[in-house]
């Protein structure tokens, strides 16, 4: 409550939110800022049980078995922002100066926890203004909560405006990944602003790489059988890979690489989204098809893609009956798997699908705007042979 004064005090935005300490105010809550939303409990890590929310019905079985709800636990209700781009930025203050570490674009929409999302540093679709006024905000908030040292800020932009989802005064997971793709030890310089030296006298660079460098999350599903791959707010990835080139696709692609996934490069591709991203599908599987891939679809989106002068083959669901999508990956004629999901009903219709990519080792990607990356990949490594060199010598081309 109090940093939502803070924020408004400063002109800036954020999503409708507000703080229920009973089912009857989380209702209310829910109801006046509109579904879907986005819960979470208090004294939580890593999106700990945090979640989507998109009916009252849904909201009172989560509070009603999944937490605590009380004076002394209140539950925060955001607005959850569909179709937002989540920006993560890293910077350094010492109460007067503020040198942005570095600013990240998540692949993945807003909604994915941000440790789970793949992410580029420098953004890669993001327009200058918007940049700009990202660091316009974060120097903002830096010198109003008189940070010295290390903040994380994550932001949300959506139709051209920005957002504050949250503000952590203290170094992030992403620390690490920033200082290996600028070439800048920020929690070294951290640690020594802290001790009471002044950025000026550390003459701290603020660097921009002209190259791409793509993190992407590592997950555990293949240890535990039988667990959904979908991401959500609540973390679950154990670590994190990183990829070097001179453009997105490219530097995606060796990301994915070194994640275990390796695209394919020609094969056939299934795609089954929800009605929401159905829209998304028809330029994206143009181009595979273009590319030379195959594409077969569950019904719906068959119909949508032919629909919008796009043919591809149609395959049952499991529900429909044999011969169905999950005997095809299982068969291994499938290369690249799509499945965007909505609600729970959806999720558990679909998780057999994406247990099947997993336990074959076909790669699988559950967001739209991550199919739309893997494209992009898939585009570059037709163009050209991929190269490796040394983390070092990338720095000499920052500035």
């Amino acid at each position: 409550e109090r940093f939502n004064v803070l924020v408004d005090t400063l002109g800036l935005r954020q999503p409708a939110s507000g703080i229920a300490r009973s089912f009857s105010e989380a209702a209310a809550i829910a109801s006046s800022i509109s579904y879907p939303v986005m819960v979470r409990p208090s004294y939580v890590l890593g999106g700990r049980a945090m979640e989507i929310i998109y009916d009252e019905k849904s909201l009172k079985s989560y509070i009603s078995q999944a937490i605590q709800v009380s004076p002394d636990h209140p539950v925060l209700i955001d607005k959850y922002l569909e179709d937002a781009i989540e920006i993560d930025v890293d910077a350094l203050s010492d109460g007067e100066t503020i040198v942005i570490g570095g600013i990240m674009e998540h692949i993945e929409e807003a909604g994915v926890h941000s440790g789970d999302s793949a992410c580029s540093l420098p953004p890669y679709s993001l327009t200058p203004e918007i940049i700009l006024e990202i660091r316009r905000q974060t120097k903002l908030l830096a010198l109003e909560l008189r940070v010295i040292g290390l903040m994380n800020v994550q932001f949300a932009v959506r139709d051209r405006m920005v957002y504050i989802l949250e503000v952590n005064p203290r170094a992030s997971r992403t620390v690490p990944f920033v200082s290996k793709a600028t070439g800048v030890p920020l929690a070294k310089i951290a640690m020594r602003v802290m001790m009471g030296r002044s950025l000026k006298e550390l003459r701290v660079p603020q660097r921009v790489p002209s190259h791409i460098s793509v993190k992407e999350a590592v997950f555990p599903f293949n240890k535990f059988p039988g667990t959904d791959v979908i991401l959500g707010p609540e973390m679950r990835s154990t670590g994190e890979v990183m990829g070097i080139a001179d453009d997105f696709g490219a530097a995606f692609l060796k990301s994915q690489a070194a994640a275990g996934s390796m695209l394919p490069m020609s094969g056939r591709v299934f795609i089954s989204v929800k009605d929401k991203d159905k829209p998304g599908t028809v330029v994206l599987i143009r181009r595979f098809l273009e590319l030379g891939f195959t594409v077969e679809a569950t019904r719906g989106t068959a119909g949508h893609l032919g629909r919008n002068g796009v043919t591809v083959d149609i395959v049952n669901k499991v529900v429909e009956g044999r011969p169905h999508c999950v005997d095809h990956i299982k068969n291994r004629e499938i290369h690249l798997v799509i499945n965007t999901v909505g609600d729970k009903i959806s999720q558990a219709d679909s998780a057999s699908i994406r247990h099947a990519a997993l336990v074959h080792a076909v790669p699988y990607y559950t967001t739209m705007a991550g199919a739309r990356a893997t494209l992009m990949a898939i585009e570059a490594g037709l163009k050209r042979r991929l190269s490796v060199k040394p983390l070092q010598d990338h720095y000499s081309s920052a500035h």
